[in-house]
């Protein structure tokens, strides 16, 4: 379920206002004395922010939010919303254990790994946690280093390192020690020219380009949806993809490619062009395109990668199309993409200042590049994290239903270095558990 909750802050001044558009203004109205509560006339109009805590905004506000109250109640609110999902993730687990032993495997890790090239649960497993100890002592040592970081900035010698400090000060020792401003990099990537940077990367490497086409009656699901065809001079059509980039209420969380039908062979010539959604949540303002952040490019870039995988393969029958192959496999285009939106040869292509028109700086790249090294351990702990805590709660328990939320606690104590904050649940709506399951795509 995707019913997220949401934080008011008063007044409006405790979010930078440089990330303000990206929340909802509203207002209360605030007596001026005990003796005139009853007086309306004697109220003053008080403005705030409502943080709605959809992924965006919560991505947003922990980045940048300077008050680490404001931090922890998103924190503890995007992390505890829907408390329904709970029981959804618990039907999600039985139903797929159930389907996985009417398959003949003793766990839905073992369905999903088995047509891998990973040999089998145990196998992954062991490596995760072999990674895991390998990883821990570089990771602890990243972990104290924020934790310093953090102390000198608040000049508390004894404050707490807590999960919501984490994307706001190691995004604070990045910046500084690299002198990378997340404003200034994002004014050099409009979404229009990201969109133009790709179809350039598209055109050098394939001699295919996409052109925006018109859509039938009843064939978008929103205004802000466009067409594309993928054109090759001497092939013609390749394959159509919508692109639905910008956030509203309701919509699908995050960023992803969807398959909405595959390539195959119909006969001889004829072939059955495939169609694909490549589905995003940047926030725009007052009408204006979005600016993304460097990770924000990143992203676009994975999942376009995914894209051209789904359009540009072709073969006999459509369950084998584009990234319908073994997960660990279906993810090599996607990541070999990202690549591009660190390398300065891409990157001057289309990263140009709205205002000069200038190339990004090849020093503003290096210092991304640089920034982007600064806490592998952090990065990778993560990530084993996600795939241990995957392979856990779809591989074999003898007892139901499972305590998800122990069992996540319990993970993230033993294989990370962050604490858990008790009460929050933020598994419950992390869509990999849904679109990958068991591990099978960290």
């Amino acid at each position: 379920m995707n019913k997220p909750g949401f934080v008011d802050i008063y007044p409006a001044s405790r979010i930078p206002r440089n990330i303000q558009h990206n929340f909802k203004p509203i207002s209360r109205f605030k007596p001026r004395g005990v003796e005139e509560q009853s007086n309306a006339m004697n109220a003053t109009r008080q403005k705030g922010i409502r943080i709605v805590t959809d992924s965006g905004s919560v991505s947003s506000a922990l980045r940048w939010a300077s008050d680490e109250e404001v931090r922890r109640q998103v924190y503890v609110v995007g992390n505890s919303e829907p408390r329904e999902n709970i029981g959804v993730l618990d039907e999600l687990i039985d139903a797929r254990d159930e389907f996985a032993k009417t398959m003949g495997c003793r766990s839905y890790a073992e369905f999903a790994i088995r047509p891998n090239m990973a040999a089998s649960v145990d196998v992954v497993m062991s490596f995760l946690n072999d990674l895991s100890d390998t990883v821990r002592h570089k990771a602890d040592e990243e972990f104290n280093t924020i934790k310093d970081f953090k102390r000198r900035v608040c000049n508390d010698k004894s404050a707490d390192l807590e999960p919501w400090d984490e994307d706001y000060f190691i995004g604070m020792m990045k910046s500084s020690a690299h002198t990378v401003d997340p404003s200034v990099v994002a004014s050099y990537f409009p979404l229009s020219q990201c969109i133009k940077g790709l179809n350039v990367l598209v055109e050098s490497l394939f001699g295919a380009t996409f052109h925006q086409v018109p859509m039938g009656d009843g064939e978008s699901w929103h205004p802000n949806v466009i067409k594309l065809s993928l054109h090759h001079p001497d092939e013609g059509d390749l394959g159509f993809m919508y692109l639905d980039l910008y956030s509203r209420k309701g919509k699908y969380p995050g960023c992803a490619h969807f398959a909405i039908r595959g390539g195959r062979r119909l006969s001889g010539t004829n072939y059955q062009l495939p169609i694909i959604a490549l589905v995003c949540n940047f926030s725009s303002s007052r009408g204006l395109t979005a600016r993304l952040n460097h990770c924000d490019v990143e992203t676009l870039f994975h999942e376009f990668g995914h894209a051209l995988h789904s359009l540009l393969s072709r073969t006999e029958y459509q369950h084998f199309s584009g990234t319908r192959v073994a997960l660990d496999v279906a993810e090599t285009p996607s990541n070999l993409f990202e690549f591009y939106a660190w390398d300065y040869r891409v990157l001057r292509t289309f990263a140009l200042d709205e205002t000069t028109g200038d190339p990004i700086p090849e020093k503003l790249v290096k210092a991304l590049n640089a920034s982007r090294n600064m806490f592998p351990a952090t990065d990778l702990q993560r990530q084993v994290f996600y795939s241990i805590m995957d392979l856990t709660l779809f591989g074999e328990h003898t007892s139901k239903p499972v305590d998800t939320i122990s069992a996540v606690a319990d993970l993230k104590r033993k294989h990370t270095s962050w604490n858990y904050v008790e009460g929050t649940h933020w598994h419950t709506r992390f869509s990999h558990l849904i679109n990958y399951g068991a591990g099978r795509g960290f």
